[in-house]
């Protein structure tokens, strides 16, 4: 699965195989990736993301990443979802930005994988995330 998964998230690399090469060379264990080529990330809340996650159905969920105190949960969702995203307390990451991305398969400190890719290329469906930010805030404010 991490090979695959970093094979995927390579991709989104301006040269996908020297970044996937030095990757493995390295053993760093975060690096900076742009977003908006291969995707876009919503991050939110972390109480908010946990619990949406916990709704989301784990057959459909994409790849989802948390900072290492739970803080911000950020799903990765299709491209320009991030620019047509309306959502108070939604920060979104679309073209012209970075994100500091985990390697899949190590550990690491500060952001790590809750879903982490598995190289197929499957997204988090903005429209069944949105309903999953709705239910879990919901539950949280007791309604």
């Amino acid at each position: 699965m991490e090979t695959t998964g970093l094979h995927w998230l390579a991709q989104a690399a301006p040269d996908p195989e020297s970044f996937r090469e030095q990757w493995e060379r390295t053993g760093l264990g975060l690096v900076l990736l742009p977003a908006g080529r291969r995707w876009d990330v919503l991050s939110v809340p972390g109480r908010l993301g946990h619990s949406a996650l916990e709704i989301t159905d784990p057959r459909t969920r994409g790849p989802v990443l948390t900072d290492f105190g739970g803080e911000q949960v950020s799903f990765l969702v299709p491209v320009g979802t991030a620019a047509r995203w309306i959502g108070t307390g939604v920060r979104g990451a679309g073209e012209g930005t970075w994100i500091v991305v985990p390697h899949p398969g190590r550990s690491s400190r500060g952001v790590r994988w809750l879903v982490p890719p598995d190289g197929s290329g499957r997204l988090n469906d903005p429209m069944l995330l949105e309903l999953a930010l709705h239910e879990a805030a919901a539950r949280l404010s007791g309604w």
